[in-house]
Parts: structure tokens; C-alpha cells; sequence
């Protein structure tokens, strides 16, 4: 593991990463390891990405710092290796052999860096027919199978945010498979690739139930299964507010509390009798239909009905169980989920808010040692001010110091920059 004067807490403490600014997955693993307490410094290009939020709100930055380089310029793949070469884990996001045009491909950096974990972010992965083609989250999920698994037979799959593809099987799956080569590379002194691709996290993400397809014991068609809407006593009801209540009473003891709860003692038979299911689907919306949703949250309070109540995304911090924990934080007046999991030796903490673009240049160029972060900066705002030519400019505005702006200038266009993989 490199070791730098960068302080940090938690388990990755002292691990070095760079990030190729991107969107998506890329950047959501980026913050798992930054909150699992890796130095992170995104690498970010002049004039950012056409899909990106406002920066001082983009949670999935934070516990980071930020350079600008334009990996364009004649100069910045030299910047970007000088940092691989001082670091432990490369990510990026680009469509396949993009990094390598750009000159910070794995062969380049590992002939800076042999120890490096070089982390591939993409949908379709590094080969295959769909390898070059664009593509985002519900592309992705769609043909693993895993979009057709959602919701009723009769309307087409609703979309799952972008949490199923984008982030349970990419930034996760990237996480994972770039800490067991780091892990492989403090042991052994090789780094390596790690071709992490939505379409492969998300088909493994089904493993369980590709099993009970073969046991027959799964239906391939939406809402005919235990676990996907099917069983009544597993899906969602409307309350008589219009809220909605979750039920997952799957087991023997849990299903008998939720229908003695509900007043259904007689349809207690019903659990195993799937020829009476309609009759009990039907009982339970009937049931859930007669009081709103706090009347049924504090009807199955303290029980061990697994029922609870479903909630939306400004009222999920308020829920007592999760204010408890400190499942949500604020911080820069931002409320926003906690790092997870949790460290009993190495806690996690947000320490810094979403990394502005180009604002902690100085501050890496000293602790990563490498002054050229510096010098180039100074020189392209030189040139800037001596007056070049704006239609073949792009420009940004961040800090150096973290309070004094100054404006970076890419010397192509924003629009040429290729889109990451996703």
C-alpha cells in the first residue's frame, strides 16, 4: 500500500485513489471507498459532464478532493500517470480503449505503477458484441433479466431508479473486486485490471433466483413468485390516504401475527393454499383500505409482523428507528445517508463535503507530490488571460486554495470529450 501524509479515518486509511471523473457508478464507488476513508482525488475535466448536478450538492463527491486535467492537452496524460504512479487504485468510466487513446490505459499506467488496481467502470463490459455501444442503468438491466422481473403482468417493468444497475451491480461489484486485487496486490506486488460491468453484476445479483428457476420453484413470468408480488403476503397495499404499506410476513410465525393483526384470523389457512390467494390478496387491500397509514404504522408497532410503513425520500431520515442509528446526516446543511457499513475500530464520517472541481489542486499536488498539478494550472490560467481563442476553448470556474477562483481553459472542445462506458 502507498503510504502519503494525507490523514484519514477509517478502514482504508492511507490507500490512494484516482478517479476519472465520469458519471454514475463510477462516481458512487468513488465515495464508498473515499467514506471507507481512501484519499480519493477525482480527476476532473474542464467543464464537467453534461449530466452533472450542481457541485455543491453532489453527495456522491464528498470525502474527496478534486484536480482539473485535461486529458487532451498535450501535457495531461502526464499528470494522471504521475498520480497513478504515487497511487494504489485507478477508476475510470470510459467506453472500451478510450483510456487507452488518452495514454492513462492500463499498460501505461502500469508501466508507472506495476502494484496499480486499475478499475473498470462500464455497462457492457470490455468485450463483446454491445461492448462499444452507449448505453445507461435500464439498458443494462434489461437484458439480464432483472427489469423483467419487476412488477405486474398486464403493465410494462417500471424503472428502479437507477439503484438496481448503476449501483448495486456496478459501483458495488467495482468496490469489491477492487478491493480483493488490492488485497491480491499488497500480498503478492502485482496489480491488475478489474473489468467490472453492470450487465455481469446485475445477472449475478440473481443467482438465488436462476437456482429456484431450476428447482422449479420460480416461474419465469412477473408476478407469479414468493418474492416479486405474486404471494400476497408479500408485496404492498394502499392505505386509505393514499400512503402505502409494506408486508413481508413470510414465514409461518410472522404471517400469523400480521393476519391476527389485521383482524383475518380466518384466512390464516390461506398462507399455504395458493388457490386461495386472490381471496386473500383481496382481504388484506380491503383490510389495509380502511385506515391511513399511520393508523396502520402504529397498529403493527412492536410487532413482529414485518409490516412497515413505505416511505419517501424526505421522510425516510425522520423514521425513529433510522434517526436512532444515524442512518441520515447532515452535513453542509445537506441531509444524506450515512457512510456504510459501519467499523467498530475504524469508524466512518463524512469529513468533507462534495469536492469542487480543480479546488484542492494545491493541496494534492503537495501531499501526492507531484508540483506539475501546480505549474500547469498557473500556466493554462496564464493563457488564458493572455486571450485564447474562445470557440476552441472550454472553461471552468473552481479554486486553487479552496477560496481563491481562478479559471481553467481545456484546449478542445467539451462536446469531443468521449462519454464513459455507461
Amino acid at each position: 500500500m502507498t503510504t502519503g501524509r494525507t490523514a484519514g479515518h477509517g478502514p482504508l486509511a492511507g490507500v490512494r485513489v484516482v478517479e476519472l471523473a465520469g458519471i454514475g457508478p463510477g462516481p458512487f464507488a468513488g465515495m464508498l471507498l473515499a467514506d471507507l476513508g481512501a484519499d480519493v482525488v477525482r480527476v476532473d475535466r474542464p467543464g464537467g459532464s453534461a449530466l452533472a448536478i450542481d457541485p455543491a450538492h453532489d453527495i456522491t463527491n464528498r470525502n474527496k478532493r478534486s484536480v482539473i486535467v485535461d486529458l487532451k492537452a498535450p501535457d495531461g496524460p502526464a499528470r494522471v500517470l504521475d498520480l497513478a504512479a504515487r497511487a494504489d487504485v485507478l477508476i475510470e468510466g470510459n467506453r472500451p480503449g478510450v483510456a487507452e487513446r488518452l495514454g492513462v490505459g492500463p499498460r501505461d499506467c502500469h508501466a508507472r505503477n506495476p502494484r496499480l488496481v486499475y478499475g473498470r467502470m462500464t455497462g457492457w463490459g470490455q468485450d463483446g458484441p454491445l461492448a462499444d455501444r452507449a448505453g445507461h442503468d435500464v439498458s443494462y438491466i434489461a437484458v439480464t433479466g432483472a427489469l423483467g422481473l419487476i412488477g405486474t403482468p398486464d403493465r410494462p417493468p417500471p424503472v428502479p431508479a437507477n439503484l438496481l444497475g448503476d449501483y448495486a451491480g456496478g459501483s458495488l461489484y467495482l468496490v469489491v473486486g477492487v478491493l480483493a486485487a488490492l488485497h491480491h496486490a499488497r500480498v503478492s506486488g502485482t496489480g491488475q485490471v478489474v473489468d467490472a460491468a453492470i450487465v455481469d453484476g446485475t445477472a449475478h445479483l440473481s443467482a438465488m433466483i436462476h437456482g429456484m428457476l431450476s428447482a422449479g420453484g420460480w416461474q419465469d413470468r412477473r408476478a407469479a413468485n414468493l418474492l416479486d408480488g405474486g404471494c400476497p403476503y408479500y408485496g404492498t397495499y394502499e392505505t386509505a390516504d393514499g400512503g402505502y404499506m409494506a408486508v413481508g410476513a413470510l414465514e409461518p410465525q410472522f404471517y400469523d401475527a400480521f393476519v391476527d393483526l389485521l383482524g383475518l384470523e380466518d384466512l390464516r389457512e390461506a398462507r399455504t393454499d395458493w388457490t386461495r390467494w386472490g381471496e386473500l390478496r383481496e382481504a388484506v387491500a380491503a383490510r389495509f383500505s380502511s385506515r391511513t397509514r399511520d393508523e396502520w404504522t402504529a397498529r403493527f408497532e412492536g410487532s413482529d409482523a414485518c409490516v412497515a410503513p413505505v416511505l419517501s425520500l424526505r421522510e425516510a431520515p425522520r423514521h425513529p428507528h433510522l434517526a436512532a442509528r444515524g442512518t441520515f446526516t447532515d452535513h453542509g446543511g445537506i441531509t444524506q445517508p450515512a457512510p456504510a457499513p459501519r467499523f467498530s475500530a475504524t469508524p466512518t464520517a463524512v469529513r468533507t463535503g462534495p469536492a469542487r472541481p480543480g479546488a484542492d489542486t494545491r493541496e494534492v499536488a503537495r501531499d501526492w507530490d507531484v508540483p506539475e498539478l501546480v505549474t500547469d494550472r498557473v500556466r493554462t490560467t496564464a493563457e488564458t488571460a493572455a486571450g485564447t481563442p474562445a470557440e476552441a476553448t472550454a472553461t471552468t470556474t473552481g479554486t486553487t486554495t479552496g477560496t481563491t477562483p481562478v479559471t481553467t481553459t481545456a484546449t478542445t472542445p467539451v462536446k469531443d470529450f468521449p462519454h464513459r462506458g455507461d
